[in-house]
């Protein structure tokens, strides 16, 4: 399925931004990069109709993955065991993109003082204890 752009939902457009300020990571592309691969890393499974509003901030395939699109369609079609062709793949996206940045949103206000790169090393080394 060919899409060209993704849309966070309402109540996401003003978490991306604050995830954004906190971390200082860079561009917002970053923290939703981050936020799909925490989603997937979660182990939660969506199905097609769980789609959220696409009320809030939105961005373009090149913006959100870069040069990354083939990993992360990778991601996604090995986790649903699904094609590239199939016509759900922008709604897994979404529902992850939208997933992961609750989750992030959740971690910071359980633990205010979080920064950017801690934060990132402390879920590195928990994913890969996981697989170790």
């Amino acid at each position: 399925m060919v899409f060209t752009q993704i849309r966070t939902s309402s109540r996401n457009r003003e978490i991306v931004i604050e995830l954004t300020r906190k971390f200082n990571l860079g561009a917002e592309n970053v923290i939703a990069r981050i936020a799909i691969g925490y989603s997937l890393q979660s182990g939660i499974k969506f199905e097609s109709t769980d789609v959220k509003d696409s009320g809030g901030k939105e961005y373009s395939k090149s913006v959100l993955f870069g040069n990354y699109y083939p990993i992360y369609l990778a991601m996604i079609c090995t986790y649903y065991q699904i094609n590239e062709n199939n016509k759900d793949l922008p709604r897994y996206f979404k529902m992850h993109l939208d997933h992961g940045l609750q989750l992030i949103y959740d971690d910071i206000m359980d633990n205010p003082n979080l920064v950017g790169y801690d934060y990132l090393f402390d879920k590195i080394h928990s994913g890969l204890s996981e697989i170790c």
